[in-house]
């Protein structure tokens, strides 16, 4: 005898039938997603055009901001709203070849935004170590090859379960699909030293440097030279400093929740059974991706100049190009 969905206050998808309580919960979650998506996708969409609208002379800070908003630009298009659907109907629906590829594109591009963290760290401590030369030796060309060895690099780190040897599987908790790391315990273990083992050190060394400085030279403490003495305060004075710092502390806090979870298991030798945590914790750290044009726009003055300029010029090329010479930037440059 079948049972309508009407007897049991519910609906029934593909031969599934989902109490009417089950169907809100997972048309909510759907819908936080889809918002999810939407959000990252125009955040990231207005910080990469601003980059590339602006034709003029660059901060090389710029260029790894650019990086991070093409990494966040393809998780919100490439991943994202993958799991809108699947999220609702309550299982995967693309087959096992595209859980996998997506599995890969997640741990590529994470990988990507930690180790552009790590050269916005150096470029940081570069420009405080070094304030007089800096400038030769932070140059575009240089900014530009360390971005191209980061993407490849990462691309082909994470490259391995691609190749089959592998399993993706969605996780009906977290509504992704993830990558079965445990089949391959020395890789696993390799892939994280290599990715978390030298951005960690070199973003705790480089900021520890940078606030060391700026405590030092707040305090008046004496510099002997005064040439270096002075470059290193107008230096110090870039907001780029605290901008930059807040978008790895960001980072750090938002994928916090999910990675102590995972330590928690591991440590543990056991699931932690707690589906809407296990839930927020995996899109806590995804919401990261949206949270970057907060802290620029909020933290760097330049950054809210140039997303004027891209609007201006958008309305109005004449009226964009007034905006640029007003503000001594020339998109023509």
């Amino acid at each position: 005898m079948l049972i309508s969905p009407v007897s049991v206050s519910g609906v029934t998808m593909h031969g599934l039938s989902l109490s009417a309580g089950s169907t809100l919960e997972a048309l909510t979650l759907a819908t936080i997603i889809l918002i999810l998506a939407i959000a990252i996708i125009v955040a990231n969409l207005i910080v990469v055009a601003t980059y590339l609208n602006f034709k003029g002379p660059h901060e090389v800070i710029n260029y790894y901001l650019l990086s991070l908003g093409v990494a966040d630009l393809l998780c919100g298009l490439l991943i994202v709203p993958l799991y809108v659907y699947p999220t609702f109907y309550g299982d995967w629906v693309y087959g096992d070849v595209l859980c996998r590829i997506v599995g890969y594109l997640e741990v590529t591009l994470w990988s990507i935004s930690v180790y552009t963290f790590m050269w916005i760290s150096v470029d940081r401590y570069l420009a405080v170590r070094k304030p007089l030369r800096y400038e030769t030796i932070q140059t575009k060309t240089r900014c530009q090859c360390w971005m191209a060895f980061t993407w490849i690099s990462a691309a082909m780190l994470c490259c391995p379960p691609l190749l089959g040897y592998n399993e993706a599987r969605y996780q009906k908790d977290t509504h992704i699909c993830m990558l079965e790391w445990g089949n391959m315990a020395a890789y696993s273990a390799t892939l994280a030293i290599l990715v978390l083992g030298p951005s960690v050190i070199s973003i705790v060394y480089n900021y520890g440097y940078i606030f060391t400085m700026m405590r030092k030279v707040r305090s008046g403490a004496p510099i002997h030279d005064k040439e270096y003495a002075t470059a290193l305060a107008e230096n110090l004075a870039n907001p780029s400093h605290c901008m930059s710092f807040a978008l790895v502390f960001s980072f750090w806090i938002s994928w916090g929740p999910y990675i102590g979870l995972r330590i928690y298991e591991l440590v543990m030798q056991e699931s932690y059974d707690h589906p809407m945590i296990q839930f927020g914790a995996v899109w806590l750290g995804i919401l990261n991706s949206f949270w970057k044009i907060i802290i620029m726009t909020s933290m760097s003055q330049q950054f809210r100049l140039l997303v004027r300029l891209l609007f201006l010029t958008i309305c109005c090329k004449t009226k964009g190009r007034l905006q640029a010479e007003l503000i001594g930037l020339d998109p023509d440059d």
